[in-house]
């Protein structure tokens, strides 16, 4: 069962989509328009728009698009009932009752609960008797009491059922204590539970929006057994992909940039020396979803990760991700210890802020890394150093960035600049030439073009499709053109999805309500992103002859593929003859 269609008509209205998507997107006003940066994908150049006559957005960029319903769903990660009870809170409104959706999100609502209650039970076990280890050894780590408050550090105690006994008491079940992830099952008996964290440090994942949604527990004996660092498993509230360690703490500094490292005790340590700004992943590579995240709060990353190869590894795959987001990225290279927590327990707070100020831009890391991969003292291996030094500097757009690091390669190799020049030239020349070929077979393939970007949606009959695409995004415009398409039936549409839309859209146009993409219930994030793309696509003035002529092309589509026999086809080429004899 859905929310009353009257429900979500009202919703709609009452949160008009350029005021929402003002909230998160710094919008310029272009004619009948409004343009920003897309929240959705890195970009330097404005391709996000909003139609506040339409009530929808669309991205010419990364192709996202919808209602304020889908815009919601998006950018704070939620699930469509979760996302209309936002926008509700925000409208004043209350929300109908729905068996369905108020389970889902009342076990949500639970599972918040329910981390919430084991946040304040670790952090209370820190300060017990029980605790006294553990915080001794957080206390040893250089972590001060305040830190520990402000992070809501805890402590798992040793023991197979401390955490279950004490949620038990708040009324939870052992179903809540499963799903939550906090607990682990016997493999022989499904019936018997178990503590998941034991004898942990706990720091609590909290969301941006202040919701406890999991832990990440860090032994604290060194003679142990057990994995250094132990995070809470993806649950219906945890995603690790799309959440950063500390980001709600972070999104309120004022630097102006992030600072990202790799574990949480790095994180809780630069906050205490006065880094606000600082985050870290969740026990995962890096992600497009967190870069993605990091990109509302601010444009510029400085990365610190660990100096082995692991580390060091970790920042290369970090370095494109963070870049295809359109996030600045500079690279921290910490000397005199191994990670951000012991340097600044060694050196202080100032000289870790001139190690900021000094941090290089991504392309010196890069070639500072190549340089160390060869030993340009041998001819073959300097040649080696030059080559991949110039595939690199070649990616730079401007001939400036390109032309200032050639030098510094060539002084650094001791070659004259004009070599590395034509050496960087050359590679430049070969990648735009291969993507000119990659431009060029795209644009060959003009049917191609016009598939779905969506892999879950293609067009089988390319004809019929873009003859409904125009039915659908000119009936959008003027609704009255729906009153034209005689006994056109949903069934005839080639696509199923284009006829579902069209099937929706009179349905709604009959019974007198608005016809809108807006409004639309049953469609998910990829169809609704399509069909605001369709109506991009097929911008213009109503054209009623226009119309028409994508109705009978519809129609002798549908036709044409109904032919099974030679009687049909008889039938259908007499059918065509009559309209041609029509027309003339």
């Amino acid at each position: 069962m859905a929310f009353p269609q009257s429900f979500i008509d009202e919703l709609v209205a009452r949160n008009p989509i350029e005021d929402v998507v003002g909230q998160y997107v710094s919008l310029r006003r272009a004619g009948a328009n409004m343009f920003g940066l897309c929240p959705f994908h890195g970009e330097k150049t404005a391709s996000f728009s909003v139609a506040p006559d339409k009530g929808i957005y669309y991205c010419f960029g990364c192709h996202k698009g919808g209602g304020v319903i889908n815009f919601q769903m998006e950018v704070e990660g939620l699930s469509y009932p979760d996302a209309v009870r936002a926008l509700a809170k925000r409208a004043g409104m209350s929300v109908p009752e729905d068996e369905q959706y108020q389970s889902r999100y009342r076990q949500q609502e639970r599972l918040w609960a329910l981390h919430k209650e084991a946040a304040r039970f670790f952090h209370s076990q820190l300060y017990a008797p029980v605790g006294k280890q553990a915080l001794d050894y957080a206390l040893g780590r250089g972590m001060s009491k305040s830190i520990l408050t402000t992070f809501g550090v805890g402590y798992a105690p040793d023991g197979w059922d401390n955490m279950i006994r004490a949620m038990k008491a708040k009324g939870y079940t052992d179903r809540e204590l499963i799903d939550s992830g906090l607990v682990t099952q016997s493999q022989k008996d499904k019936t018997k539970i178990f503590d998941r964290f034991r004898d942990r440090l706990m720091f609590p994942i909290i969301d941006v929006r202040g919701n406890v949604i999991g832990f990440g527990g860090r032994i604290i004996k060194k003679d142990s057994e057990a994995a250094k660092y132990l995070n809470s498993p993806e649950t219906l509230i945890f995603n690790k992909r799309k959440n950063l360690f500390g980001l709600n703490l972070a999104k309120k500094s004022k630097q102006g940039f992030l600072i990202l490292v790799e574990g949480n005790v790095d994180v809780v340590a630069l906050h205490q020396f006065g880094f606000d700004n600082a985050i870290a992943s969740l026990g995962t590579s890096l992600t497009e979803e967190q870069a993605a995240l990091m990109t509302r709060y601010a444009d510029q990353i400085v990365l610190i990760y660990d100096g082995d190869k692991a580390g060091q590894n970790a920042t290369q795959r970090a370095i494109p991700i963070l870049e295809k987001a359109g996030l600045h990225v500079k690279v921290l290279q910490i000397e005199g210890a191994k990670d951000p927590d012991e340097f600044l327990h060694k050196y202080g707070a100032d000289r870790f802020k001139l190690l900021l100020e000094g941090s290089a831009n991504r392309v010196e890391y890069q070639l500072n890394a190549i340089a160390l991969k060869y030993d340009t003292r041998q001819d073959d291996q300097k040649v080696k150093f030059l080559q991949e030094s110039a595939d690199l500097i070649a990616t730079l757009g401007s001939a400036v960035q390109r032309e200032v690091y050639a030098g510094r390669v060539a002084e650094k190799a001791k070659i004259s600049l004009d070599a590395m020049k034509l050496e960087v030239d050359r590679a430049f020349k070969r990648r735009t030439n291969k993507e000119k070929k990659q431009q060029e077979k795209i644009d060959l393939s003009p049917a191609r073009n016009l598939q779905p970007k969506s892999r879950n949606i293609r067009y089988d009959n390319m004809k019929s499709a873009m003859a409904e695409e125009g039915i659908i995004a000119q009936a959008l415009r003027d609704p009255a053109l729906l009153d034209k398409t005689g006994n056109l039936q949903d069934t005839a549409f080639s696509s199923e999805l284009l006829g579902r839309v069209y099937k929706m859209l009179k349905q709604r146009h009959d019974q007198g309500l608005e016809v809108s993409l807006a409004v639309l219930e049953d469609l998910n994030q990829d169809e609704m992103s399509h069909m605001v793309g369709v109506l991009q696509r097929h911008d213009g003035p109503v054209n009623e002859q226009a119309f028409a002529d994508c109705v009978a092309t519809v129609r002798a589509e549908h036709q044409a593929a109904s032919v099974n026999s030679e009687d049909d086809l008889l039938t259908f080429r007499n059918r065509l003859q009559q309209r041609k004899g029509m027309k003339e």
